[in-house]
């Protein structure tokens, strides 16, 4: 999928089939951190073909196995890996360059920098302070066992910080300042780690993890909730559907699994059937107006253009992690959705959908802004629109590499 645009048609409106998901990135990431420090006691299946997966698997096998005085990791777009490896790379030997695109290279990490340095991390700033690139000196000697760090920043922060904790000497203590934003992220990270043998303590604000030896384990990998999230979109948006996604669970660590709840407000209902979950188009949505999607901010581009198409208002709120992601996705929503005459209004940390004038436009094109999530949000609207335009189409393999072809085996016209 290299063409810079497509464009989309679906001439019957109508949806009914089975899609397979890759696994969860999410979930694949950790699992490839927990594996690496597990020193081959843990076995993973179902791993993500993500992009950012394959990148994070491949600079694990670099980091590892690299015979020079200083090695360079660029993982390009991938936001998790830049995350994790920050905290991984110093608990391993070697002297290290870690890098990303230019976008990754604007993304703040200056609080995950600041947390490990506390304990005793030797990480330099290559160019910007508070930016990638980092140099980062392996074979860290623990100095503190006890970090503080803000609960509204990215989860995946405290997620890096919690993956190595069990192989830290000395364990950690994490200290969660204010409200934690994005809590099922971090929920997932401990019950992943329980997975494997690793106990800790979790009361009110304060995580602690002692130093210990991950067990044998196998971790399955669930399908992607996120990638759920667009076939719920595409149901949401059909004349009449219905579509079975096999392997996904009531009980999933996943936070994205909200969507089943968010969703069954948009026409869409959910059933957890033995061969999967079922979804069907409803002809009752309600009446609900306000969604908080503090616990599930990777939902906000999908709901806000569902709402807009369906010329729903709605507010939202816990957006505040979105404008520092792939891009600024509040102004990328904004700008994309004002081609079709809906409105993102801010108000505070409230945001507004206006959808009265909303119109059915006869050509339009809509740009991703290098974000696999701006793409995937947006193609459903080929359901409700004679024709769409989206640029940029290979962005989705950062997350969902098959989804072109999905769409294709669900009637989607793609040219």
């Amino acid at each position: 999928m290299s063409q810079q645009v497509i464009t989309l048609t679906h001439p019957s409106k109508s949806i009914n089939g089975t899609v397979q998901l890759t696994g969860s990135k999410s979930e694949s990431n950790r699992a490839l951190i927990i594996q690496a420090l597990g020193k081959e006691k843990v076995q993973i299946e179902n791993l993500s073909q993500a992009f950012d997966t394959v990148t994070l698997k491949k600079a694990l096998l670099l980091a590892t196995n690299t015979q020079s005085e200083l090695t360079k990791i660029d993982i390009g777009p991938a936001g998790t890996a830049m995350r994790f490896l920050t905290a991984y790379l110093n608990l391993i030997k070697g002297n290290f360059i870690l890098t990303g695109s230019e976008r990754m290279q604007q993304r703040p990490i200056g609080i995950l920098v600041d947390a490990l340095k506390t304990i005793g991390a030797d990480i330099h700033y290559e160019a910007k302070s508070g930016f990638p690139p980092l140099h980062i000196e392996g074979g860290m000697i623990q100095s503190k066992d006890k970090i503080s760090i803000k609960g509204n920043i990215s989860s995946q922060y405290i997620s890096a910080l919690l993956l190595i904790a069990a192989s830290l000497k000395k364990g950690l203590t994490l200290e969660i300042e204010g409200e934690l934003t994005s809590r099922p992220y971090v929920t997932m990270t401990l019950n992943m780690l329980k997975e494997v043998g690793i106990q800790y303590e979790w009361l009110h604000n304060t995580i602690h993890i002692p130093n210990q030896e991950t067990k044998e384990a196998t971790i399955y990998v669930e399908p992607d909730w996120s990638a759920a999230s667009y076939w719920y979109a595409i149901v949401a948006l059909s004349n009449s559907g219905s579509i079975i996604l096999p392997g996904l669970k009531k009980s999933s660590l996943q936070g994205d699994i909200a969507i089943v709840e968010i969703m069954s407000h948009f026409g869409v209902a959910s059933a957890f059937e033995q061969d999967g979950l079922h979804l069907t188009k409803i002809s009752e949505p309600s009446g609900k107006t306000f969604f908080d999607m503090k616990e599930c901010p990777d939902l906000a581009q999908t709901v806000v253009v569902i709402a807009a198409a369906l010329r729903r208002d709605i507010s939202l709120t816990g957006l505040e992690t979105l404008k520092i992601k792939e891009t600024d996705r509040i102004l990328a929503l904004k700008t994309e959705i004002a081609k079709f005459g809906a409105k993102l209004i801010e108000d505070g940390t409230t945001y507004h959908i206006k959808t009265d004038e909303v119109f059915e436009p006869t050509a339009v094109s809509f740009a991703t802004y290098e974000d696999h999530r701006m793409a995937m949000a947006f193609a459903p609207l080929a359901l409700i629109f004679k024709s769409i335009n989206i640029e940029e189409p290979q962005v989705v393999e950062k997350s969902y590499p098959d989804f072109w072809k999905h769409l294709a085996e669900h009637k989607f016209i793609i040219t």
